[in-house]
C-alpha cells in the first residue's frame, strides 16, 4: 500500500466493527435490565456475553488503526479528524464530571440548607424535619444508615493527589523524550507513569475498605455518601482505564511504534491522563476538603 499524502483522504474500508460493537451494547444492556428486573441465573451471564462482545470489538477496532496508521495510511488530514475527535470525547467527559459536581453543589448549596430551615424550606424543617440541621456532610434528615466519619483529606487523599501530579509529570517527560526520538527513555517515564497509577488506584480501594469498615461511610449513607462514591468511584475508574491505555501505550512504544513527528496515539492518552488529573484536583478541593 502507498502511503497517505497531504491531498488525499484515507477511506477506511468496509469493517464489520461498528456493527459487532451495536450487538455487544444491546446484549450487555439487556442482560443489565433482565439481571435487575428477574431472579434467572442466565441474565447476569448474558450481560457478560455482551460485554465480551464489546472488548473484542475493541480489541480489533484499535487493531485495525493502529495497522494502518503504522503503514502511514493516514494524512493529515486524518490526523487533524483524530484530534477533532479526541477533543470531544475529553469534553464529553468534562460534562459527564460536570452533572456529578453540579448534583453535589446543588445539594450543598440548596437542597441540605432548604431542608435545615432556610428560606422558603421553614415550614418542611417544622413539619418534616424539625430539629434537623442543615449542615454539611449530612447523611440527610432521615439518618440514613446512621452516623459516620469523613476521610481525612491530608492522609491517603493527600498521598494520591500528590501520585496523580507527580504521574502528569512523568508522562510528560516521555512525550518530551519521545519527540527527541529517545525510546529508552520514554519507556522508563511511561513504566513509571502506569506504576504511579496502579498504586493510585490501590490506595483508593484501601480508602473504600477503610470508610466502609472503620468509618460507616458508605454508598447508603444518604447525600454525601452518594456523591462521595459516585464522584470518586467514576474518577477512580477513569484511572484505571487510563493505565491501562499507557500500558498499551508503552508496549508500543516498545515494539516501535511512533514516530517523533506523528505520534498521536500517545498524545490522545496524555489529554486523557491530564484530564484525569484535573478532575481529581476539584474532587480533593471540592469532596475532601470543603
Amino acid at each position: 500500500m502507498s502511503e497517505a499524502s497531504n491531498d488525499q483522504y484515507y477511506v477506511p474500508h468496509l469493517a464489520k466493527w461498528p456493527i459487532v460493537g451495536s450487538i455487544g451494547l444491546f446484549v450487555t444492556f439487556m442482560g443489565a435490565i433482565q439481571a435487575l428486573n428477574s431472579q434467572t441465573s442466565i441474565t447476569p451471564w448474558l450481560m457478560f456475553v455482551g460485554i465480551g462482545i464489546i472488548l473484542w470489538m475493541m480489541f480489533g477496532w484499535f487493531g485495525d488503526v493502529i495497522k494502518e496508521s503504522e503503514e502511514k495510511l493516514y494524512s493529515t488530514q486524518v490526523d487533524t479528524s483524530f484530534r477533532m475527535g479526541m477533543i470531544w470525547f475529553i469534553f464529553s467527559e468534562v460534562m459527564f464530571f460536570a452533572a456529578f459536581f453540579g448534583a453535589l453543589f446543588y445539594a450543598r448549596t440548596f437542597s441540605v440548607p432548604w431542608l435545615g430551615g432556610e428560606g422558603i424550606g421553614l415550614a418542611t424543617n417544622e413539619t418534616l424535619w424539625s430539629g434537623y440541621e442543615g449542615v454539611w456532610p449530612t447523611n440527610g434528615p432521615a439518618d440514613l444508615n446512621g452516623r459516620f466519619e469523613i476521610i481525612d483529606p491530608y492522609h491517603l487523599p493527600l498521598v494520591n493527589t500528590l501520585l496523580l501530579l507527580a504521574s502528569s509529570v512523568t508522562i510528560t517527560i516521555a512525550h518530551h523524550a519521545l519527540r527527541a526520538n529517545n525510546r529508552k527513555q520514554t519507556i522508563i517515564w511511561l513504566i513509571a507513569t502506569v506504576l504511579l497509577g496502579a498504586v493510585f488506584i490501590f490506595f483508593q480501594a484501601e480508602e473504600y475498605v477503610l470508610a466502609y469498615r472503620d468509618f460507616n461511610l458508605k454508598l447508603s449513607s444518604g447525600i454525601y455518601g452518594s456523591t462521595f462514591f459516585m464522584l470518586t468511584g467514576f474518577h477512580g475508574l477513569h484511572v484505571t482505564l487510563g493505565a491501562i491505555m499507557i500500558a498499551i501505550i508503552t508496549i508500543r512504544v516498545i515494539k516501535g511504534h511512533f514516530r517523533p513527528e506523528s505520534h498521536f496515539g500517545f498524545e490522545a492518552v496524555a489529554w486523557y491522563w491530564h484530564f484525569v488529573d484535573v478532575v481529581w484536583l476539584g474532587l480533593f478541593i471540592f469532596v475532601y476538603i470543603l
